[in-house]
This record gives structure tokens, sequence and C-alpha cells, in this order.
């Protein structure tokens, strides 16, 4: 299945930065309920927090989809997205209130519906038009697999040195993400 990808350097390049993005996801999702309880929220906080994120990405991949057909280079708005969602990773170094982690959750929200079109459309766009299935399907595993990592990792993480240094690598993953697509997209992928 990897070999597949062998000779596809923009595929390797879009799955190698969305990967990143996913372990820095995956570091805190599965302890979140941890972290609003550390906060000061219950269950319910942590269920409300996620739907806000989830309805912000949902308005915002909406809107971000019509733009992605009319950008000259869409792995610019990858690298957009990723810096974005960097940014909020940081910012959760500054809640301290179930408000406060609302905000956040809309700006991850926000920053995450903004590059996923646009990765999709870019992937599409440089598939090997007899390996689609087998590529997309590395493109999938990649994905429950960079969770995994994260999450193993997360917990870790967390147990050993707080959710400050969790949030702190976290955003460092996004950054490293998005200045690897910008630096090499313009030159590598199909755009």
């Amino acid at each position: 299945m990897i070999r597949s990808l062998r000779h596809n350097r923009p595929l390797r390049i879009l799955l190698l930065t969305n990967s990143l993005i996913l372990v820095a996801g995956g570091l805190l999702g599965p302890i979140y309920a941890l972290y609003v309880e550390e906060i000061g929220g219950d269950l319910l906080d942590a269920g409300v927090t996620g739907a806000v994120f989830a309805f912000a990405a949902g308005i915002t991949v909406l809107i971000a989809g019509h733009y992605c057909d009319r950008a000259k280079c869409p792995a610019y708005i990858i690298a957009f997205g990723y810096s974005v969602m960097g940014v909020g990773y940081l910012l959760f170094l500054l809640v301290d209130s179930m408000i406060s982690l609302l905000a956040v959750q809309v700006v991850i929200g926000f920053s995450e519906a903004v590059y996923v079109p646009s990765f999709d459309a870019l992937y599409s766009r440089n598939l090997d038009g007899k390996k689609e299935g087998r590529q997309w399907g590395v493109c999938e595993a990649m994905y429950y697999f960079s969770i995994a990592l994260g999450g193993v990792v997360g917990g870790f993480l967390a147990r050993q040195y707080g959710f400050d240094v969790l949030f702190v690598i976290m955003s460092l993953l996004c950054f490293i993400s998005a200045a690897y697509m910008y630096i090499y997209a313009k030159k590598t992928l199909v755009q």
C-alpha cells in the first residue's frame, strides 16, 4: 500500500503535514474531558464545547469549499489553516473559564474547516489515476494511526508534564506543518 506513494512526492507532503496535525489533535482528544474538568467544567461542558467546535467547523467548511475552488494556490489555504490551528492550541494556555474554552473551540473548528476542503482537493488532484483507492486508503489509515499515536503520547505527556506542555507541543506540530506546506507547496503540488 505504501508503495503506491513511493513516486508521488505531492501525496507524501500532504500526508506528512496532515499527520502532524492529526497527531496534535490526537494528543488532547482522549483526555479532553479531563482537561475540561481541570478548568472547572463537567461532562456536559465537554459535550457542549465539542458541539461548538463541530458547529463552527460545519459552517466554515461550506464557505472554505467555495473559496478553495477559486484559489490559485490551495496549499496556501492549508498552510493558513494549520497556522491558525497552532494559534488555537496556544490559546488553550489562556483558558480559565468555559466561555474562553468555547472561544478557543471556535478558533480550532474554524482552522480545521478552512484547510480540509483544500487538502481534499489537492490530494485528489495529485492522485495516480490507477491507484486512487490505494492512495485514499493510505490517507484514511494515516488518519487513524496518527490519532492512535497522539492519544497514547498525549496521555503520557499530560500525566508527566501537565496540559500546558501538551498545548505547546500541539501548537509546534501545527506550525511545523504550516511552514513545510508553505515552503514546498507551490513547487511540488499540482494546483
